[in-house]
């Protein structure tokens, strides 16, 4: 799948689904404390990064994950590749800033992040397109600056017809962690952490081992 035939898939899926999946999600992170524990590993991180500069919630949706680095004291925003998802989360967080882009062109300044939460938005990317992504979370990030990815892990696709209640067309991804390492490394970027855990008891037996790599550029 091309570049620009996949991101028009993602956009249109996300579209559709954005209202649905903001009811449906908001307070899936009060259910999942390895999730929280790894996000606020990462907002001690990116804090601990000199100049002040801010962490950016790349493929944020409705801006959940966003609003919860915001209470860990994160000087946070997002982006996605939805306008709808972002119209969402502008309503729904009105005090945080949000923007419409996308992963593989990031409208920010060379050097410019503290941090950078991708936070399962690569599982729609073909994996030939994950070098461009990582590179660009380079090239956002300040040395020394952190990056968390939390992604499925494993080797699969599956192409979702359906999601949150709406009809869509989407494939999403599984990848081997030792693949996305290598593709960090490809990218000049550091893996200091890597977390898998098991599907919990809130999850379908679908969604597999998540992965959480804590990432850092040198």
């Amino acid at each position: 799948m091309s570049e620009a035939t996949y991101l028009d898939a993602t956009r249109a899926a996300y579209d559709t689904v954005a209202v649905s999946y903001e009811r449906i999600l908001r307070d899936e992170l009060d259910r999942k404390p390895v999730d929280r524990a790894m996000l606020a590993v990462f907002a001690e991180l990116a804090q601990a990064v000199p100049g002040g500069l801010r962490v950016a919630d790349l493929g944020c949706g409705p801006g959940r994950v966003t609003a919860h680095l915001r209470g860990l004291g994160v000087d946070a925003f997002g982006v996605d590749l939805s306008p709808e998802m972002i119209a969402v989360a502008r309503r729904t967080h009105p005090d945080l800033d949000f923007a419409v882009g996308s992963m593989t062109a990031l409208d920010l300044p060379d050097d410019s992040l503290a941090g950078v939460l991708t936070w399962y938005s690569t599982v729609h990317t073909p994996p030939e397109v994950l070098p461009a992504v990582f590179a660009e979370c380079h090239r956002v990030l300040a040395p020394g600056g952190h990056m968390l990815l939390a992604f499925k892990a494993g080797d699969q696709l599956w192409h979702r017809d359906q999601a949150y209640g709406h009809q869509v067309s989407l494939d999403v991804y599984w990848t081997d962690p030792d693949r996305i390492a290598a593709l960090l490394a490809g990218a000049g970027l550091v893996v200091d952490a890597r977390t898998i855990r098991e599907p919990d008891e809130t999850e379908r037996a679908r969604q597999g081992r998540q992965a959480f790599f804590l990432v850092r550029k040198p």
